[in-house]
């Protein structure tokens, strides 16, 4: 097993990416803590998944528009008394083109998207700078490299998480903390939900491989991060998107 004796905390873990990349390092050996927001009832039942394969797990609430997850942290010491993997992955994108933009969304989008990943950051790494080790993977988005034609917000904080990502490798390297990044295209998630399928039709005819991608598909690299097999890997940005953007 690959993450054996270790903890893994995953924010936005109840569905969706996080969901499978909790399952999947919890199959690898890791005890899981998660964060949720709108998600209770999945985040009861993901509760069942993980103790079936023989690991603990924490469910914890978490607004990242209101609350800097101190709260969490107590909850965290209390169960666990460690963190050796966190993914920032919880998100969100409301639709807007720029012309029908206004503060709120503006504000709301990054305070979800970068300021809470910021904000998870620095209340679990010491957890990791007091042990001498820990990764850090960000779930960012193709859209913060090449931009995004339904949000601009969206665009601007998954650009931030990838700044943010180099930035905390070269200051975090020296507690053996290494800090990387996965930037995915559309994965069949929530978010693709009110998308028409003539849409996701077009979503697959514009990648080369040729298919939207599975959850899964970003939680086996979200696995090489927080594996030992990633342990020289730091301040990178990995694309995930079945070479769309190459095309």
């Amino acid at each position: 097993m690959r993450l054996q004796n270790k903890v893994a905390c995953i924010t936005g873990g109840a569905s969706g990416i996080g969901k499978s990349i909790a399952l999947l390092f919890a199959s690898e050996g890791a005890d899981i803590i998660i964060t949720y927001n709108h998600h209770k009832e999945e985040a009861e039942n993901l509760e069942k998944e993980i103790k079936n394969l023989g690991r603990k797990y924490l469910a914890i609430f978490y607004d990242a528009t209101k609350d800097n997850f101190e709260d969490g942290v107590g909850e965290i010491k209390k169960k666990f008394q460690k963190v050796d993997i966190l993914v920032n992955n919880a998100g969100i994108i409301i639709p807007k083109k720029f012309e029908e933009l206004n503060q709120d969304i503006w504000e709301k989008t990054l305070q979800v998207n970068l300021t809470g990943v910021y904000n998870c950051t620095k209340a679990i790494t010491p957890f990791m700078i007091t042990q001498k080790y820990g990764k850090i993977i960000n779930i960012s988005s193709i859209g913060g490299i090449v931009g995004s034609i339904i949000s601009l917000p969206y665009a601007v904080s998954k650009a931030g998480i990838d700044a943010m990502t180099k930035n905390l490798a070269k200051e975090l390297a020296k507690y053996n903390i290494t800090t990387n990044s996965i930037a995915p295209g559309p994965v069949k998630t929530d978010f693709l939900k009110d998308y028409s399928d003539e849409i996701l039709k077009k979503l697959e005819q514009e990648t080369p491989l040729g298919r939207i991608a599975e959850a899964n598909d970003i939680a086996k690299v979200a696995l090489f991060f927080a594996s030992s097999d990633s342990d020289f890997v730091n301040g990178q940005t990995l694309i995930v998107d079945g070479g769309r953007i190459v095309k």
